[in-house]
């Protein structure tokens, strides 16, 4: 086990953190809510790491997006992320795929050879898509629901999609998943009502106001933070490892 990892190892286990460095996650959308999923997945000793997201970083990443900074601006997403998750742990195994991810390129995808797959995508279609590859593989899989436009970051609940509800992007998708014969899905989301944003600059279109929302430092981090420690509690109990 590394020395890196000891203080895990404190909480979880040996067993926990070797078991841990055998598992290939992968993380659909590495932005406000993924780039968090995946700082965290990296520093619990997750030992492989696909990373997918067709974006580059620009400077309005930088209040929001752990993988944002001056430098790098311009480098897209996923190499960003893989450099960070080198510098944190050397030995992990990161692919990166720099493509949005939609049914038309589900194909590129076994799902099969993932332990876990994190939904951090923004689109519906994207969503659903996720959500019938992996459960037609038997893969779990964890879908980030609606972040934007919230300040409140203690609002965040883990629950069934067909038990949540406030959220908009969860009431669209519990009408898919009914549709589409998905009987039980895991997500994470949040009751809190969308906050109206601040009047934009009067350059700025209706639509522009309309299609992008607003976001704070600590919301999507609490997201992610609370997907990706679901993530490894649902992995080392698979393990029967997870004794908290």
């Amino acid at each position: 086990m590394q020395e890196a990892f000891s203080r895990t190892a404190l909480l979880l286990g040996t067993q926990a953190v070797t078991a841990l460095a055998q598992k290939r996650v992968a993380v659909f959308g590495v932005g406000g809510v993924g780039g968090y999923v995946v700082e965290a997945l990296a520093r619990s000793g997750i030992g492989a790491l696909d990373l997918i997201d067709s974006d580059t970083i620009a400077p309005s990443n930088l209040n929001r997006q752990i993988i944002a900074t001056v430098q790098t601006i311009g480098m897209r997403k996923v190499d960003a992320a893989k450099q960070r998750v080198l510098s944190i742990n050397p030995q992990a195994q990161v692919r990166v795929y720099p493509i949005f991810y939609l049914p038309e390129t589900a194909d590129l995808f076994d799902f099969s050879q993932y332990d876990y797959v994190v939904d951090a995508v923004d689109t519906v279609t994207a969503k659903l898509s996720l959500v019938l590859r992996a459960q037609q593989s038997g893969t779990p899989i964890l879908c980030a629901m609606g972040a934007g436009n919230k300040l409140d970051p203690t609002r965040f609940e883990v629950a069934d999609i067909y038990q949540t509800s406030v959220c908009p992007l969860a009431r669209v998708m519990r009408g898919l998943c009914r549709k589409n014969g998905v009987k039980q899905l895991k997500v994470v989301y949040s009751r809190e009502l969308p906050v109206p944003p601040h009047l934009m600059a009067p350059r700025e279109s209706a639509d522009a106001r309309r299609c992008t929302p607003g976001s704070v430092a600590f919301v999507p981090a609490a997201m992610g933070l609370v997907l990706a420690a679901n993530v490894i509690e649902d992995l080392l109990k698979g393990e029967d490892l997870w004794s908290v």
